[in-house]
Protein backbone atom coordinates (compact mmCIF):
# COMPACT_ATOMS: atom_id res chain seq x y z
CA UNK A 1 0.00 0.00 0.00
CA UNK A 2 1.27 3.51 -0.68
CA UNK A 3 0.31 6.88 0.65
CA UNK A 4 -0.80 9.29 -2.04
CA UNK A 5 0.64 12.73 -1.32
CA UNK A 6 -0.46 16.01 -2.80
CA UNK A 7 1.37 16.54 -6.08
CA UNK A 8 1.28 20.25 -6.76
CA UNK A 9 3.64 23.20 -6.87
CA UNK A 10 2.61 23.97 -3.30
CA UNK A 11 5.40 21.63 -2.16
CA UNK A 12 5.76 18.13 -0.77
CA UNK A 13 4.20 17.13 2.52
CA UNK A 14 1.57 19.86 2.50
CA UNK A 15 -0.99 17.34 3.66
CA UNK A 16 0.61 17.54 7.08
CA UNK A 17 0.79 21.33 7.22
CA UNK A 18 -2.11 21.69 9.62
CA UNK A 19 -0.21 19.63 12.16
CA UNK A 20 2.96 21.63 11.65
CA UNK A 21 1.09 24.87 12.18
CA UNK A 22 -0.28 23.69 15.53
CA UNK A 23 -3.71 23.32 17.04
CA UNK A 24 -5.12 26.68 17.92
CA UNK A 25 -8.38 27.61 19.50
CA UNK A 26 -10.98 29.16 17.26
CA UNK A 27 -13.67 29.50 19.87
CA UNK A 28 -15.16 26.01 19.70
CA UNK A 29 -16.39 26.41 23.24
CA UNK A 30 -17.41 30.04 23.13
CA UNK A 31 -20.83 31.60 23.12
CA UNK A 32 -21.64 35.04 21.87
CA UNK A 33 -24.16 37.73 22.69
CA UNK A 34 -25.15 40.27 20.02
CA UNK A 35 -23.84 43.73 20.85
CA UNK A 36 -25.58 47.01 20.16
CA UNK A 37 -23.26 48.96 17.89
CA UNK A 38 -25.47 52.05 17.69
CA UNK A 39 -25.88 54.92 20.06
CA UNK A 40 -29.30 53.96 21.40
CA UNK A 41 -30.49 51.04 23.47
CA UNK A 42 -33.02 48.89 21.62
CA UNK A 43 -36.43 48.59 23.27
CA UNK A 44 -36.41 44.80 23.00
CA UNK A 45 -32.87 43.42 23.01
CA UNK A 46 -32.26 40.38 20.80
CA UNK A 47 -32.21 37.02 22.53
CA UNK A 48 -28.65 35.94 23.34
CA UNK A 49 -27.06 33.20 21.27
CA UNK A 50 -26.57 30.46 23.82
CA UNK A 51 -24.54 28.16 21.58
CA UNK A 52 -22.15 29.39 18.90
CA UNK A 53 -21.80 27.86 15.46
CA UNK A 54 -18.36 26.52 16.38
CA UNK A 55 -19.66 24.90 19.55
CA UNK A 56 -22.62 23.50 17.59
CA UNK A 57 -20.15 21.86 15.20
CA UNK A 58 -18.29 20.41 18.16
CA UNK A 59 -21.51 19.01 19.64
CA UNK A 60 -22.31 17.47 16.25
CA UNK A 61 -18.99 15.61 16.29
CA UNK A 62 -19.89 14.09 19.65
CA UNK A 63 -23.57 13.38 19.09
CA UNK A 64 -23.88 12.62 15.36
CA UNK A 65 -22.00 11.01 12.50
CA UNK A 66 -20.53 14.35 11.49
CA UNK A 67 -21.41 18.03 11.19
CA UNK A 68 -23.05 19.54 8.13
CA UNK A 69 -23.85 23.23 7.57
CA UNK A 70 -27.57 22.50 7.89
CA UNK A 71 -27.10 20.55 11.13
CA UNK A 72 -24.97 23.31 12.64
CA UNK A 73 -27.67 25.84 11.76
CA UNK A 74 -30.27 23.57 13.36
CA UNK A 75 -28.32 23.32 16.63
CA UNK A 76 -27.73 27.08 16.74
CA UNK A 77 -31.43 27.68 16.10
CA UNK A 78 -32.27 25.41 19.05
CA UNK A 79 -30.30 27.90 21.23
CA UNK A 80 -28.71 25.26 23.46
CA UNK A 81 -27.28 21.74 23.42
CA UNK A 82 -30.06 20.61 25.74
CA UNK A 83 -32.85 21.91 23.50
CA UNK A 84 -31.34 20.30 20.39
CA UNK A 85 -30.96 17.00 22.25
CA UNK A 86 -34.64 17.16 23.15
CA UNK A 87 -35.44 17.62 19.46
CA UNK A 88 -33.37 14.56 18.63
CA UNK A 89 -35.14 12.49 21.28
CA UNK A 90 -38.33 12.89 19.25
CA UNK A 91 -36.83 11.42 16.04
CA UNK A 92 -36.84 7.76 15.03
CA UNK A 93 -36.46 7.53 11.27
CA UNK A 94 -33.76 4.83 11.10
CA UNK A 95 -34.69 1.17 11.26
CA UNK A 96 -33.50 -2.35 10.50
CA UNK A 97 -36.96 -3.84 11.07
CA UNK A 98 -37.59 -4.70 7.43
CA UNK A 99 -34.30 -6.61 7.24
CA UNK A 100 -35.05 -8.36 10.53
CA UNK A 101 -38.45 -9.41 9.21
CA UNK A 102 -36.90 -11.73 6.58
CA UNK A 103 -35.47 -14.73 8.45
CA UNK A 104 -34.72 -17.74 6.28
CA UNK A 105 -33.69 -21.34 6.86
CA UNK A 106 -29.98 -22.10 6.67
CA UNK A 107 -30.69 -24.07 3.47
CA UNK A 108 -32.56 -21.18 1.82
CA UNK A 109 -30.09 -20.51 -0.99
CA UNK A 110 -28.99 -24.06 -1.74
CA UNK A 111 -32.62 -25.25 -1.76
CA UNK A 112 -33.28 -22.99 -4.75
CA UNK A 113 -30.70 -24.81 -6.81
CA UNK A 114 -28.55 -21.71 -7.16
CA UNK A 115 -24.91 -22.03 -8.19
CA UNK A 116 -21.90 -19.82 -8.81
CA UNK A 117 -22.41 -16.07 -8.60
CA UNK A 118 -26.15 -16.42 -7.95
CA UNK A 119 -25.49 -18.65 -4.94
CA UNK A 120 -22.80 -16.30 -3.63
CA UNK A 121 -25.09 -13.30 -3.96
CA UNK A 122 -27.95 -15.10 -2.23
CA UNK A 123 -25.69 -16.05 0.67
CA UNK A 124 -24.32 -12.50 0.81
CA UNK A 125 -27.80 -11.02 1.04
CA UNK A 126 -29.19 -13.48 3.59
CA UNK A 127 -26.21 -14.64 5.63
CA UNK A 128 -23.80 -11.71 5.54
CA UNK A 129 -23.39 -8.18 6.84
CA UNK A 130 -23.64 -6.31 3.52
CA UNK A 131 -27.35 -5.34 3.70
CA UNK A 132 -26.99 -4.20 7.31
CA UNK A 133 -23.77 -2.29 6.72
CA UNK A 134 -25.21 -0.48 3.72
CA UNK A 135 -28.32 0.46 5.70
CA UNK A 136 -26.21 1.60 8.65
CA UNK A 137 -24.02 3.87 6.51
CA UNK A 138 -26.89 5.18 4.41
CA UNK A 139 -28.78 6.13 7.57
CA UNK A 140 -25.69 7.55 9.27
CA UNK A 141 -24.97 9.84 6.34
CA UNK A 142 -28.50 10.78 5.38
CA UNK A 143 -31.08 10.32 8.15
CA UNK A 144 -32.06 13.05 10.62
CA UNK A 145 -32.23 10.89 13.77
CA UNK A 146 -28.50 11.29 14.23
CA UNK A 147 -28.31 11.09 18.01
CA UNK A 148 -30.34 7.87 18.20
CA UNK A 149 -28.09 6.27 15.59
CA UNK A 150 -24.90 7.48 17.25
CA UNK A 151 -25.95 6.15 20.66
CA UNK A 152 -26.96 2.81 19.11
CA UNK A 153 -23.52 2.61 17.48
CA UNK A 154 -21.91 3.34 20.84
CA UNK A 155 -24.00 0.62 22.47
CA UNK A 156 -23.02 -1.84 19.73
CA UNK A 157 -19.41 -1.40 20.86
CA UNK A 158 -20.27 -2.06 24.51
CA UNK A 159 -22.82 -4.86 24.13
CA UNK A 160 -21.07 -6.66 21.28
CA UNK A 161 -22.24 -9.45 19.00
CA UNK A 162 -20.56 -9.95 15.64
CA UNK A 163 -21.31 -11.16 12.14
CA UNK A 164 -17.80 -12.60 12.01
CA UNK A 165 -19.03 -15.36 14.33
CA UNK A 166 -22.74 -15.68 13.48
CA UNK A 167 -23.86 -15.46 9.86
CA UNK A 168 -27.49 -14.41 9.53
CA UNK A 169 -28.58 -11.08 8.10
CA UNK A 170 -32.01 -11.14 9.75
CA UNK A 171 -30.43 -12.08 13.08
CA UNK A 172 -27.89 -9.29 12.84
CA UNK A 173 -30.70 -6.83 12.10
CA UNK A 174 -32.85 -8.11 14.96
CA UNK A 175 -30.01 -7.73 17.45
CA UNK A 176 -29.08 -4.22 16.35
CA UNK A 177 -32.70 -3.12 16.22
CA UNK A 178 -32.75 -3.73 19.98
CA UNK A 179 -29.97 -1.16 20.41
CA UNK A 180 -31.58 1.31 18.01
CA UNK A 181 -35.05 0.99 19.54
CA UNK A 182 -33.78 1.26 23.12
CA UNK A 183 -31.13 3.94 22.57
CA UNK A 184 -33.51 6.40 24.25
CA UNK A 185 -35.15 3.82 26.49
CA UNK A 186 -33.80 2.09 29.58
CA UNK A 187 -30.53 0.20 29.88
CA UNK A 188 -32.30 -2.57 31.78
CA UNK A 189 -34.48 -3.24 28.74
CA UNK A 190 -31.37 -3.50 26.59
CA UNK A 191 -29.88 -6.13 28.90
CA UNK A 192 -33.18 -8.03 29.10
CA UNK A 193 -33.80 -8.12 25.34
CA UNK A 194 -30.19 -8.88 24.46
CA UNK A 195 -30.09 -11.78 26.93
CA UNK A 196 -32.88 -13.60 25.08
CA UNK A 197 -31.83 -12.52 21.58
CA UNK A 198 -30.92 -15.54 19.42
CA UNK A 199 -28.08 -13.77 17.61
CA UNK A 200 -26.42 -13.03 20.96
CA UNK A 201 -27.43 -16.49 22.13
CA UNK A 202 -25.44 -18.00 19.29
CA UNK A 203 -22.55 -15.54 19.57
CA UNK A 204 -21.91 -16.18 23.29
CA UNK A 205 -23.28 -19.72 23.45
CA UNK A 206 -26.25 -19.26 25.76
CA UNK A 207 -28.54 -20.89 23.23
CA UNK A 208 -29.04 -24.59 24.05
CA UNK A 209 -26.98 -24.28 27.24
CA UNK A 210 -27.75 -27.45 29.18
CA UNK A 211 -28.09 -28.01 32.91
CA UNK A 212 -25.71 -30.96 32.56
CA UNK A 213 -22.87 -28.62 31.52
CA UNK A 214 -23.97 -24.94 31.60
CA UNK A 215 -22.08 -22.76 29.14
CA UNK A 216 -20.44 -19.85 30.97
CA UNK A 217 -19.64 -17.51 28.07
CA UNK A 218 -22.68 -15.25 28.16
CA UNK A 219 -22.85 -15.26 31.95
CA UNK A 220 -19.24 -14.05 32.14
CA UNK A 221 -19.47 -11.37 29.44
CA UNK A 222 -22.82 -10.10 30.72
CA UNK A 223 -21.04 -9.21 33.94
CA UNK A 224 -17.55 -8.43 32.68
CA UNK A 225 -18.47 -6.21 29.72
CA UNK A 226 -22.19 -5.42 29.65
CA UNK A 227 -22.84 -4.39 33.26
CA UNK A 228 -20.71 -4.61 36.42
CA UNK A 229 -17.11 -4.96 35.18
CA UNK A 230 -14.44 -7.03 36.85
CA UNK A 231 -13.42 -4.88 39.85
CA UNK A 232 -15.44 -2.95 42.40
CA UNK A 233 -15.79 0.73 41.61
CA UNK A 234 -16.61 3.90 43.43
CA UNK A 235 -19.49 5.95 42.04
CA UNK A 236 -16.99 8.04 40.05
CA UNK A 237 -15.52 5.01 38.29
CA UNK A 238 -12.31 4.86 40.31
CA UNK A 239 -11.39 1.45 41.69
CA UNK A 240 -12.04 0.42 45.25
CA UNK A 241 -9.21 -1.25 47.12
CA UNK A 242 -9.00 -3.49 50.14
CA UNK A 243 -6.95 -3.01 53.28
CA UNK A 244 -3.96 -4.44 51.43
CA UNK A 245 -4.30 -1.83 48.66
CA UNK A 246 -5.33 -4.40 46.05
CA UNK A 247 -8.39 -4.08 43.83
CA UNK A 248 -11.42 -6.14 44.76
CA UNK A 249 -13.00 -8.52 42.26
CA UNK A 250 -16.64 -7.80 41.48
CA UNK A 251 -17.58 -11.46 41.21
CA UNK A 252 -16.02 -14.90 41.59
CA UNK A 253 -15.76 -17.76 39.13
CA UNK A 254 -18.24 -19.63 41.31
CA UNK A 255 -20.74 -16.81 40.72
CA UNK A 256 -20.18 -17.03 36.97
CA UNK A 257 -21.14 -20.69 37.21
CA UNK A 258 -24.27 -19.82 39.19
CA UNK A 259 -25.39 -17.25 36.63
CA UNK A 260 -24.68 -19.75 33.85
CA UNK A 261 -26.95 -22.25 35.59
CA UNK A 262 -29.69 -19.62 35.80
CA UNK A 263 -29.44 -19.06 32.03
CA UNK A 264 -29.85 -22.67 30.93
CA UNK A 265 -32.86 -24.00 29.08
CA UNK A 266 -33.23 -21.57 26.14
CA UNK A 267 -33.24 -22.44 22.47
CA UNK A 268 -34.11 -20.89 19.11
CA UNK A 269 -37.64 -20.31 17.94
CA UNK A 270 -38.18 -22.19 14.68
CA UNK A 271 -39.60 -21.15 11.33
CA UNK A 272 -42.81 -22.67 10.00
CA UNK A 273 -43.58 -24.40 13.30
CA UNK A 274 -40.63 -26.76 12.94
CA UNK A 275 -39.56 -28.85 15.91
CA UNK A 276 -36.89 -27.46 18.23
CA UNK A 277 -34.65 -30.30 17.06
CA UNK A 278 -34.59 -28.84 13.52
CA UNK A 279 -31.17 -27.29 12.99
CA UNK A 280 -31.99 -25.58 9.68
CA UNK A 281 -35.22 -23.66 10.36
CA UNK A 282 -33.86 -21.33 13.01
CA UNK A 283 -35.86 -18.10 13.43
CA UNK A 284 -33.40 -15.36 14.32
CA UNK A 285 -36.12 -12.71 14.24
CA UNK A 286 -37.79 -13.84 17.49
CA UNK A 287 -36.54 -14.11 21.09
CA UNK A 288 -35.32 -17.50 22.27
CA UNK A 289 -37.86 -19.91 23.72
CA UNK A 290 -37.75 -22.28 26.69
CA UNK A 291 -36.55 -25.86 26.40
CA UNK A 292 -37.47 -27.15 29.85
CA UNK A 293 -35.53 -30.39 29.42
CA UNK A 294 -32.28 -28.40 29.52
CA UNK A 295 -33.19 -26.02 32.36
CA UNK A 296 -31.59 -26.22 35.81
CA UNK A 297 -34.42 -26.00 38.34
CA UNK A 298 -32.24 -25.88 41.45
CA UNK A 299 -31.57 -22.77 43.58
CA UNK A 300 -28.79 -20.34 42.55
CA UNK A 301 -26.92 -17.64 44.48
CA UNK A 302 -24.76 -14.85 43.01
CA UNK A 303 -23.95 -11.16 43.63
CA UNK A 304 -26.06 -11.17 46.79
CA UNK A 305 -29.15 -12.52 45.03
CA UNK A 306 -30.81 -15.90 45.42
CA UNK A 307 -33.14 -17.63 42.98
CA UNK A 308 -35.38 -20.15 44.65
CA UNK A 309 -35.58 -23.71 43.44
CA UNK A 310 -38.27 -24.38 40.83
CA UNK A 311 -38.45 -20.72 39.75
CA UNK A 312 -39.35 -20.50 36.05
CA UNK A 313 -36.70 -19.98 33.35
CA UNK A 314 -38.08 -16.48 32.76
CA UNK A 315 -37.91 -15.68 36.48
CA UNK A 316 -34.28 -16.82 36.45
CA UNK A 317 -33.48 -14.49 33.54
CA UNK A 318 -35.35 -11.62 35.18
CA UNK A 319 -33.41 -12.04 38.42
CA UNK A 320 -30.07 -12.18 36.63
CA UNK A 321 -30.85 -9.00 34.66
CA UNK A 322 -32.28 -7.21 37.70
CA UNK A 323 -29.23 -8.10 39.78
CA UNK A 324 -26.55 -6.94 37.38
CA UNK A 325 -28.55 -3.86 36.36
CA UNK A 326 -29.01 -2.74 39.97
CA UNK A 327 -25.44 -3.54 41.03
CA UNK A 328 -23.66 -0.34 42.21
CA UNK A 329 -20.89 -0.91 39.66
CA UNK A 330 -23.10 -0.79 36.59
CA UNK A 331 -23.80 2.96 36.73
CA UNK A 332 -20.14 4.09 36.73
CA UNK A 333 -18.94 1.27 34.48
CA UNK A 334 -21.45 1.84 31.68
CA UNK A 335 -21.46 5.63 32.12
CA UNK A 336 -17.72 5.79 31.53
CA UNK A 337 -17.97 3.51 28.48
CA UNK A 338 -20.60 5.81 26.95
CA UNK A 339 -18.57 8.94 27.69
CA UNK A 340 -15.56 7.34 25.99
CA UNK A 341 -17.64 6.50 22.94
CA UNK A 342 -19.19 9.94 22.58
CA UNK A 343 -16.91 12.59 24.08
CA UNK A 344 -13.62 11.85 25.85
CA UNK A 345 -11.13 9.02 26.03
CA UNK A 346 -10.13 10.06 29.56
CA UNK A 347 -13.08 11.58 31.40
CA UNK A 348 -12.29 12.82 34.89
CA UNK A 349 -13.69 10.90 37.87
CA UNK A 350 -15.89 13.94 38.57
CA UNK A 351 -17.40 13.72 35.05
CA UNK A 352 -18.00 9.98 35.42
CA UNK A 353 -19.48 10.58 38.85
CA UNK A 354 -21.94 13.18 37.60
CA UNK A 355 -23.17 10.92 34.79
CA UNK A 356 -23.18 7.86 37.03
CA UNK A 357 -25.43 9.66 39.50
CA UNK A 358 -27.93 10.32 36.69
CA UNK A 359 -27.73 6.67 35.60
CA UNK A 360 -28.55 5.67 39.19
CA UNK A 361 -31.42 8.16 39.43
CA UNK A 362 -32.72 10.41 36.67
CA UNK A 363 -34.20 12.76 39.26
CA UNK A 364 -37.55 10.97 39.26
CA UNK A 365 -36.38 7.75 40.88
CA UNK A 366 -35.72 5.92 37.59
CA UNK A 367 -32.48 4.01 37.13
CA UNK A 368 -30.90 3.44 33.71
CA UNK A 369 -32.85 6.16 31.85
CA UNK A 370 -30.87 6.46 28.63
CA UNK A 371 -32.28 9.89 27.72
CA UNK A 372 -31.16 11.31 31.04
CA UNK A 373 -27.75 9.67 30.79
CA UNK A 374 -27.15 10.88 27.23
CA UNK A 375 -28.15 14.42 28.09
CA UNK A 376 -25.91 14.35 31.17
CA UNK A 377 -22.96 13.22 29.04
CA UNK A 378 -23.43 15.77 26.27
CA UNK A 379 -24.28 18.79 28.42
CA UNK A 380 -21.61 18.23 31.07
CA UNK A 381 -19.02 20.99 31.53
CA UNK A 382 -16.30 18.62 30.31
CA UNK A 383 -18.21 18.03 27.08
CA UNK A 384 -19.11 21.65 26.51
CA UNK A 385 -15.78 23.15 27.62
CA UNK A 386 -13.35 25.01 25.40
CA UNK A 387 -12.08 23.63 22.11
CA UNK A 388 -8.65 23.15 23.66
CA UNK A 389 -9.93 20.45 26.01
CA UNK A 390 -8.84 16.83 25.47
CA UNK A 391 -10.93 14.63 23.20
CA UNK A 392 -10.43 11.34 21.43
CA UNK A 393 -9.09 9.89 18.22
CA UNK A 394 -11.78 9.74 15.54
CA UNK A 395 -12.55 6.07 14.97
CA UNK A 396 -12.56 4.84 11.35
CA UNK A 397 -16.35 4.74 10.96
CA UNK A 398 -16.62 8.34 12.15
CA UNK A 399 -13.74 9.32 9.87
CA UNK A 400 -15.67 7.92 6.91
CA UNK A 401 -19.03 9.41 7.81
CA UNK A 402 -17.57 12.72 9.03
CA UNK A 403 -15.74 13.22 5.74
CA UNK A 404 -18.79 12.28 3.66
CA UNK A 405 -21.22 14.46 5.61
CA UNK A 406 -18.82 17.39 5.67
CA UNK A 407 -18.34 17.15 1.91
CA UNK A 408 -22.03 16.63 1.19
CA UNK A 409 -21.58 13.19 -0.39
CA UNK A 410 -24.71 11.01 -0.54
CA UNK A 411 -24.63 7.23 -0.80
CA UNK A 412 -26.64 4.03 -0.48
CA UNK A 413 -23.87 2.89 1.86
CA UNK A 414 -21.92 0.60 -0.46
CA UNK A 415 -18.95 2.95 -0.86
CA UNK A 416 -18.35 2.86 2.90
CA UNK A 417 -18.72 -0.92 3.11
CA UNK A 418 -16.20 -1.19 0.27
CA UNK A 419 -13.57 0.81 2.17
CA UNK A 420 -14.05 0.23 5.92
CA UNK A 421 -12.15 -3.06 6.23
CA UNK A 422 -8.86 -1.41 5.25
CA UNK A 423 -9.42 1.23 7.93
CA UNK A 424 -9.73 -1.41 10.64
CA UNK A 425 -13.38 -1.07 11.70
CA UNK A 426 -16.36 -2.75 10.08
CA UNK A 427 -19.74 -2.06 11.75
CA UNK A 428 -21.36 -5.20 13.16
CA UNK A 429 -18.19 -7.22 12.51
CA UNK A 430 -16.06 -6.75 15.62
CA UNK A 431 -13.24 -9.23 15.94
CA UNK A 432 -14.43 -10.37 19.38
CA UNK A 433 -16.82 -9.57 22.23
CA UNK A 434 -14.16 -7.09 23.39
CA UNK A 435 -15.01 -4.81 20.44
CA UNK A 436 -12.63 -3.47 17.80
CA UNK A 437 -10.42 -2.01 20.53
CA UNK A 438 -10.18 -2.31 24.33
CA UNK A 439 -11.68 0.59 26.26
CA UNK A 440 -8.52 0.87 28.39
CA UNK A 441 -5.92 0.70 25.58
CA UNK A 442 -3.01 2.89 26.72
CA UNK A 443 -2.02 5.98 24.77
CA UNK A 444 1.56 5.40 23.57
CA UNK A 445 3.85 7.66 25.63
CA UNK A 446 0.66 8.94 27.26
CA UNK A 447 1.75 8.84 30.90
CA UNK A 448 -0.96 6.36 31.83
CA UNK A 449 -3.81 7.87 29.83
CA UNK A 450 -6.03 5.72 27.62
CA UNK A 451 -6.68 6.11 23.91
CA UNK A 452 -8.93 3.21 22.90
CA UNK A 453 -9.10 3.99 19.19
CA UNK A 454 -5.31 4.23 18.98
CA UNK A 455 -5.33 0.43 18.98
CA UNK A 456 -6.53 0.73 15.37
CA UNK A 457 -3.89 3.29 14.35
CA UNK A 458 -1.32 1.08 12.64
CA UNK A 459 0.96 1.95 9.74
CA UNK A 460 -1.42 0.14 7.41
CA UNK A 461 -4.61 1.80 8.65
CA UNK A 462 -3.02 5.27 8.74
CA UNK A 463 -2.00 4.90 5.12
CA UNK A 464 -5.51 3.66 4.35
CA UNK A 465 -6.96 6.81 5.93
CA UNK A 466 -4.78 9.03 3.80
CA UNK A 467 -5.57 7.02 0.68
CA UNK A 468 -9.28 7.25 1.44
CA UNK A 469 -9.02 11.01 1.92
CA UNK A 470 -7.21 11.29 -1.42
CA UNK A 471 -9.55 8.96 -3.30
CA UNK A 472 -12.72 10.70 -2.14
CA UNK A 473 -11.40 14.23 -2.70
CA UNK A 474 -8.55 14.61 -5.20
CA UNK A 475 -9.64 11.49 -7.11
CA UNK A 476 -13.31 11.67 -6.19
CA UNK A 477 -14.81 11.14 -9.62
CA UNK A 478 -18.01 9.27 -10.51
CA UNK A 479 -15.96 6.58 -12.24
CA UNK A 480 -14.57 5.27 -8.94
CA UNK A 481 -15.54 1.62 -8.40
CA UNK A 482 -17.27 2.21 -5.07
CA UNK A 483 -19.17 5.23 -6.41
CA UNK A 484 -20.88 3.34 -9.25
CA UNK A 485 -24.19 1.46 -9.27
CA UNK A 486 -23.51 -2.13 -8.13
CA UNK A 487 -25.40 -4.29 -10.60
CA UNK A 488 -25.64 -7.33 -8.32
CA UNK A 489 -27.15 -5.40 -5.40
CA UNK A 490 -30.90 -4.82 -5.54
CA UNK A 491 -31.74 -1.13 -5.28
CA UNK A 492 -28.14 0.03 -5.64
CA UNK A 493 -27.69 3.69 -6.53
CA UNK A 494 -24.65 5.69 -7.58
CA UNK A 495 -22.99 8.03 -5.11
CA UNK A 496 -24.13 11.63 -5.45
CA UNK A 497 -21.00 13.76 -5.54
CA UNK A 498 -21.01 17.33 -4.23
CA UNK A 499 -18.56 18.95 -6.62
CA UNK A 500 -20.95 21.42 -8.24
CA UNK A 501 -21.56 23.00 -4.85
CA UNK A 502 -17.84 23.09 -4.03
CA UNK A 503 -17.04 24.63 -7.41
CA UNK A 504 -19.35 27.49 -6.52
CA UNK A 505 -17.81 27.80 -3.05
CA UNK A 506 -14.28 27.86 -4.44
CA UNK A 507 -15.12 31.01 -6.35
CA UNK A 508 -15.25 32.76 -2.98
CA UNK A 509 -12.17 31.46 -1.21
CA UNK A 510 -12.90 33.11 2.12
CA UNK A 511 -16.39 31.66 2.23
CA UNK A 512 -15.13 28.18 1.32
CA UNK A 513 -12.40 28.25 3.98
CA UNK A 514 -14.94 29.45 6.53
CA UNK A 515 -17.11 26.43 5.76
CA UNK A 516 -14.20 23.99 5.95
CA UNK A 517 -13.05 25.53 9.22
CA UNK A 518 -16.50 25.31 10.78
CA UNK A 519 -17.65 21.92 9.53
CA UNK A 520 -14.40 19.96 9.68
CA UNK A 521 -12.47 21.74 12.45
CA UNK A 522 -15.30 23.34 14.49
CA UNK A 523 -13.81 26.78 14.12
CA UNK A 524 -10.29 26.05 15.40
CA UNK A 525 -8.26 26.83 12.27
CA UNK A 526 -5.38 29.23 12.92
CA UNK A 527 -4.38 32.06 10.61
CA UNK A 528 -1.23 30.13 9.66
CA UNK A 529 -3.28 27.07 8.71
CA UNK A 530 -5.68 29.19 6.72
CA UNK A 531 -2.80 30.83 4.84
CA UNK A 532 -1.30 27.39 4.08
CA UNK A 533 -4.58 26.16 2.63
CA UNK A 534 -4.92 29.33 0.57
CA UNK A 535 -1.43 28.84 -0.85
CA UNK A 536 -2.13 25.21 -1.71
CA UNK A 537 -5.30 26.20 -3.54
CA UNK A 538 -3.58 29.00 -5.43
CA UNK A 539 -0.98 26.54 -6.72
CA UNK A 540 -3.67 24.67 -8.66
CA UNK A 541 -4.03 26.11 -12.17
CA UNK A 542 -6.35 25.08 -14.98
CA UNK A 543 -7.56 26.88 -18.08
CA UNK A 544 -11.12 25.76 -17.36
CA UNK A 545 -12.42 27.92 -14.47
CA UNK A 546 -14.87 25.22 -13.31
CA UNK A 547 -12.17 22.53 -13.23
CA UNK A 548 -9.81 24.88 -11.44
CA UNK A 549 -12.45 25.69 -8.82
CA UNK A 550 -13.19 22.02 -8.26
CA UNK A 551 -9.55 21.02 -7.98
CA UNK A 552 -8.82 23.85 -5.58
CA UNK A 553 -11.68 22.74 -3.36
CA UNK A 554 -10.47 19.14 -3.53
CA UNK A 555 -6.96 20.18 -2.49
CA UNK A 556 -8.27 21.98 0.57
CA UNK A 557 -10.56 19.08 1.52
CA UNK A 558 -7.75 16.53 1.16
CA UNK A 559 -5.35 18.50 3.31
CA UNK A 560 -7.90 18.96 6.07
CA UNK A 561 -9.23 15.39 5.95
CA UNK A 562 -5.72 13.94 6.26
CA UNK A 563 -4.72 16.28 9.09
CA UNK A 564 -4.52 15.40 12.80
CA UNK A 565 -6.87 18.30 13.53
CA UNK A 566 -9.69 16.48 11.72
CA UNK A 567 -8.73 13.00 12.88
CA UNK A 568 -8.75 13.90 16.57
CA UNK A 569 -12.07 15.18 17.93
CA UNK A 570 -11.77 17.76 20.69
Amino acid sequence: MRMKLLASTAGAGLALVLSACGGGGGGGGSSSTPQNSGGTTPTTPPAPVVISAAEAARLAKQATFGPTPALIDQIVAAKSASAWIDQQFALSGSSYADIAAKPVATTFCSAQGLTGTDLNNCNRDNFGALPMSMRFYSNAVGKDDQLRQRVAFALSQIVVASDLEVHTTAGLATFNQILLSNAFGNYKDILREVTLNPFMGNFLDMVDSNKSAPNENYARELMQLFSVGTVLLNADGTTKTGADGAVIATYSNAEVKEVARALTGWTYARLDGAAISDGTKIDYSKPMIVNTARFDTKAKTFLGATIAADATPQANVDTVVDTVFNHPNTAPFISKRLIQQLVLANPSPAYVGRVSAVFADNGAGVRGDMKAVIKAILTDTEARGSAATPGKVKEPVLFLTGLARGMGLKSDGYAFYYRDNALGQMPFRATSVFNFYPYDFPLPLGAGEASPVSKLMTTSTMIARHNLAWDWTMAGEATRTEFKVQSTITGSTAVELPWTEWEALAADEAKMLDRIDLVFLNGTMTSAQRAALSSAMAAVKNTDPAVQARKRAQVALYIVASSPQFQVDR
